[in-house]
């Protein structure tokens, strides 16, 4: 029988594991140690103690050095570091024995980290190796596995020790017992969390109703993944929150990618703030919104006298934020000659004003945005590969509203909170209107959600939003030109078109709509087409029909296109539209 270890006892009281002619623990003695764990997990202890047990039983079949459990809360943060004769007030000093740089590795990468020696290897700063005892005349092997809540990465199990002839070849075989035992500390951490939450509930629910209960529960929720702003609590948001976290750890360079309208200022600004520049000032700048050469001026600032109207000098973009962060919206617009200016400033961090002839140096962190393919645009030779290179350091991938589905409710109550504050009205949302949101596409994401809750809002009459209250439930729905249902799907769900090239303004909706959901396949025109007495326009044309028809208001004209205020905005400018004055 295996000896479990007091908390208060030093695991060098272990009595050495039965081993097999090579030097390996016995098959016997890892299934004996396992089924010891298992056990062990399933007692009624604090959790800390029931780590510090898995710990010193681990070291019973398992070779190993110093071994440690390290959980984080939500935002990445270490909340409980344990290791073998774990006590009180322990976790500060063992979490000093963390290699902070591996740690993160396993994180990110969601899979286990096997090293033979730490001396060689990129993932162990010079202070990790002196920290673990690693130098020319002492090898250190290192072995972590991600300690799991179903797809959650919630903390790590790590060991290490003294390399001798025949540790290297125990390295894979310790590597996948490590990673049972993981398994094991992620259910045990699971069911601790589900018990301290259903503890806390039925604390709340002696002195409240329980309607109050559920609501304090969910305010509690909605505080936890409200930081930055972001709302939601599906599996898609959780993962793309874990990333943020770690990323915000290092000063790489950020490439925001994903559908518009899925919230990457918002992600650009959570980066920041989780950073060790969150002090600094945050700086955005929406690349496509201006001319190369006002462009230019903006992010690199200017002299007296540099063009007609410069009056002064001025401080650009990357100036205001020396010592903190950039946001580059849209960078996917900025033409060729400024891409290679661009370049040389993300490489070297140094710059001209524009009638300057003085460098200046600068420590800026870059996040860069854009919903475009950029890599067809590479190979169309319309961005350039060095620089796609230099802005694609860290890529993340936002999720588009309809893979987060679940998040839909949270973000049209809390859209509609907003609504009521601002306006002084009380309207709740009945199930009915939940059905719907749940059974739309929603091409435009959240700033689509959030405009279809206001305008919806606006126009309710009763105390509370129902289903026939909406656009799609009348045929009114002009979001319906961007949805088509697939052929072989019998679902009512619809899918968002596939984009449609960059130079094709989509075709203007037909002045009524069929009364059909907007759930429901709505065919659309050709490209090149416009339903506008029954005749073929140009694109520009098509933008002075649609100015027309909305009384030259940009806003409503942008919605018969099916673009965004911004867009139609480029639209004028691009075809030299003079826009009427009444």
């Amino acid at each position: 029988m295996l000896h479990i270890p007091s908390s208060g006892e030093r695991p060098t009281s272990q009595p050495e594991p039965e081993r097999n002619p090579s030097g390996q623990p016995s098959y016997e003695s890892a299934l004996a140690g396992i089924f010891e764990i298992s056990k062990v997990v399933s007692a009624p202890d604090r959790l800390e103690v029931t780590l510090a047990k898995v710990l010193g039983l681990l070291q019973s079949f398992v070779q190993m050095r110093h071994g440690i459990v390290s959980l984080f809360r939500d935002d990445g943060i270490p909340e409980i570091t344990v290791r073998a004769g774990w006590s009180e007030g322990s976790d500060e000093r063992y979490r000093t024995w963390l290699p902070q740089n591996a740690i993160a590795q396993i994180v990110a990468t969601d899979g286990p980290l096997v090293v033979e020696s730490v001396a060689g290897e990129p993932a162990f700063s010079a202070a990790d190796r002196e920290l673990l005892g690693a130098s020319d005349s002492v090898r250190v092997s290192f072995i972590g596995a991600p300690i799991r809540i179903e797809a959650r990465v919630v903390g790590t199990l790590t060991v290490d020790r003294i390399q001798d002839d025949s540790s290297s070849l125990r390295l894979e075989y310790d590597a996948r017992l490590l990673a049972m035992v993981a398994d094991l500390v992620g259910q045990t951490v699971k069911l601790h969390r589900l018990f301290a939450c259903d503890r806390e509930r039925l604390l709340v629910d002696k002195d409240q109703p329980q309607k109050v209960v559920e609501l304090g529960v969910v305010a509690r929720e909605r505080k936890k993944l409200h930081a930055h702003g972001i709302i939601g609590d599906s599996a898609a948001l959780s993962g793309l929150l874990e990333k943020i976290a770690v990323v915000a750890k290092s000063n790489s360079t950020v490439l925001l990618r994903g559908e518009s309208g899925t919230g990457k200022e918002l992600v650009a600004k959570a980066i920041h703030e989780s950073s060790s520049r969150a002090k600094r000032p945050f700086v955005k700048l929406n690349c496509a919104a201006l001319p190369e050469t006002v462009l230019e001026s903006e992010l690199f600032g200017h002299e007296k006298g540099a063009f007609t109207g410069a009056v002064s000098s001025r401080k650009g973009r990357f100036e205001l934020a020396d010592k903190g962060t950039l946001f580059l919206d849209e960078i996917g617009e900025i033409s060729a000659p400024f891409q290679a200016k661009l370049l040389r400033v993300l490489q070297e961090q140094e710059f001209e004003r524009v009638g300057s002839n003085h460098t200046i140096k600068v420590d800026v962190r870059v996040i860069a945005a854009t919903n475009k393919n950029l890599e067809e645009a590479v190979a169309r030779s319309d961005f350039r590969a060095d620089l796609y290179y230099r802005i694609s350091v860290v890529p993340l991938l936002l999720p588009p509203l309809r893979e987060r589905r679940t998040d839909i409710p949270l973000l049209a109550r809390e859209f509609l909170r907003k609504f009521n504050s601002e306006n002084g009205r009380t309207l709740t949302l009945e199930a009915s209107a939940i059905d719907v949101l749940m059974n739309c596409g929603f091409p435009g994401n959240i700033r689509e959600l959030e405009n279809c809750i206001e305008r919806t809002a606006t126009l309710c009459t009763g105390p509370s939003i129902v289903r026939s209250d909406f656009a799609c439930s009348q045929g009114q729905c002009l979001s319906m030109m961007l949805w088509k249902s697939t052929s072989n799907d019998k679902t009512d769900v619809a899918v968002p078109m596939q984009p449609m090239p960059a130079k094709s303004i989509i075709p203007l909706a037909q002045t009524t709509l069929p009364p059909q959901s907007v759930c429901e396949s709505a065919p659309l025109a050709p490209a090149g087409t416009v339903l506008v007495g029954g005749s073929s326009m140009t694109d520009r044309e098509r933008v002075i029909a649609a100015m027309e028809k909305s009384g030259w208001v940009q806003a409503k004209a942008a919605r018969l296109l099916g673009l965004t205020p911004r867009q139609i905005g480029y639209a004028l400018r691009k075809y030299g539209v003079e826009i009427k004055r009444f």
